[in-house]
């Protein structure tokens, strides 16, 4: 019998070279989660792009990041404004020496979305969610496609609530269920370049905006898990760490939904 053949180095690593500094761009990267994954990718080496509408926020994460002794540089960033996001885009291949190696759509309006039925949402608060939930993950994308070389990574936020319906919250529901969709045709678009496109559905997360949202936060949902704690942003960072690395070089198009065991049971 003759021995297996063993996979070239080119195909276990999905066409990435690893023997430079991989740039990863992060929107909505003031606070919150966006700082949470700014902070995970530097621990792992990457130039770290900042980007949010904040700039100060964002500058902060930067320096932060610059601590933990990894590079970093902070852009101001409107997601739903074309000129904007091809600024942004070109602004980060150049910081990271003309390419861009990992897109993290993580902006998103969250803790302000207003809990309402749906007859009674404002059309005004619809077009906003919208303009950032999901038309900004495209657009971003959409300006970055020039720097993605192959091997390259697009992850997008999506949300758990897409799979428990969460109630009086349609557009902000309607809007991460979009995101899966775009990241299903991205994939097959970006596919053929040898880049990936995947998506996380986090569950309920302890961030400073789901603090802002209830009382007693840490005991949000913990009861339905499978594992009996609260999500921590850190159990997101490390799904996108996988995402961005070369382990996941055959994984595309898909959703991993990162939510304690909650949604079987």
């Amino acid at each position: 019998m003759s021995e297996p053949k063993m996979p070239t180095a080119e195909y276990t690593l999905g066409g990435m070279d690893l023997q430079r500094t991989r740039t990863v761009l992060i929107t909505g990267a003031a606070g919150g989660l966006g700082r949470a994954f700014a902070l995970g990718f530097a621990g792992r080496g990457y130039r770290v792009a900042v980007a949010d509408i904040n700039l100060e926020g964002a500058e902060q994460t930067a320096k932060l990041v610059r601590e933990a002794g990894a590079e970093a540089a902070a852009f101001a960033a409107d997601v739903t404004s074309v000129d904007s996001t091809e600024d942004l885009a070109k602004k980060c291949a150049d910081f990271g020496n003309g390419s861009i190696d990992v897109v993290l759509n993580n902006a998103a309006v969250y803790a302000t979305v207003t809990r309402t039925p749906f007859e009674d949402i404002d059309p005004a608060e619809w077009d906003l969610v919208m303009n950032v939930n999901l038309k900004g993950p495209w657009l971003v994308t959409r300006a970055a496609s020039p720097y993605l070389p192959e091997g390259g990574r697009v992850i997008n936020l999506s949300s758990a609530t897409i799979f428990s319906g969460s109630e009086q919250w349609l557009h902000y529901v309607a809007s991460k269920g979009g995101v899966v969709a775009l990241t299903r045709v991205m994939a097959k678009e970006l596919g053929r370049r040898g880049i990936t496109v995947n998506a996380i559905a986090p569950g309920f997360t302890l961030t400073e905006a789901s603090y802002g949202l209830m009382e007693n936060a840490e005991n949000y949902g913990v009861d339905r898990g499978a594992i009996k704690r609260a999500s921590q942003p850190e159990d997101i960072v490390g799904a996108a760490l996988f995402l961005a690395g070369p382990d996941s070089s055959y994984y595309t198009g898909q959703t991993m939904v990162v939510d304690g065991g909650r949604q079987f049971i």
